[in-house]
């Protein structure tokens, strides 16, 4: 049986981990933190770090979406409850194991931080804000990009 998503069993709020992403981020030194949106719901934080550099902007997305479709297509032992099955598949329930794993993961690399292992400059590139997307994204449809034209 394929491995399920981290904390599919979920029963924490949405908005009780988005406050503790953001005390964690807090906690790391973030001048501010601020939630985004889309259709009132949130789908991500944005936040201000002091980087060798100076202070930087970074977007931390949480893909709710991809977390919905992961969950239906989830494989359960036959005993599995209805009632169970009902709640994990549920609209919302995505969102709050989505943002579960967001924590978990900001929380494991703030723990490679505190033991340097890395800087948080190093964890956090990839969600740099430029003018026109996260430095991930960037580069990435840069390489889409330069593939396309081969």
């Amino acid at each position: 049986m394929p491995s399920r998503p981290l904390n599919y069993t979920t029963k924490i709020p949405v908005r009780q981990t988005v406050s503790e992403c953001s005390e964690l981020l807090a906690d790391a030194g973030a001048a501010r933190v601020a939630i985004v949106y889309e259709d009132k719901q949130p789908v991500g934080l944005s936040f201000r770090l002091e980087m060798p550099s100076g202070w930087q902007d970074f977007t931390l997305p949480v893909n709710v979406p991809a977390m919905a479709a992961v969950l239906s297509r989830m494989k359960f032992p036959p005993k599995t409850p209805e009632i169970a099955l009902k709640r994990y598949r549920a609209p919302g329930h995505a969102a709050e194991v989505a943002w579960r794993v967001v924590k978990d993961w900001l929380e494991a690399q703030l723990a490679i931080i505190a033991a340097e292992m890395a800087s948080l400059d190093q964890v956090m590139l990839p969600y740099l804000q430029l003018a026109n997307g996260t430095l991930y994204e960037v580069v990435r449809d840069q390489h889409m990009a330069l593939e396309g034209a081969r």
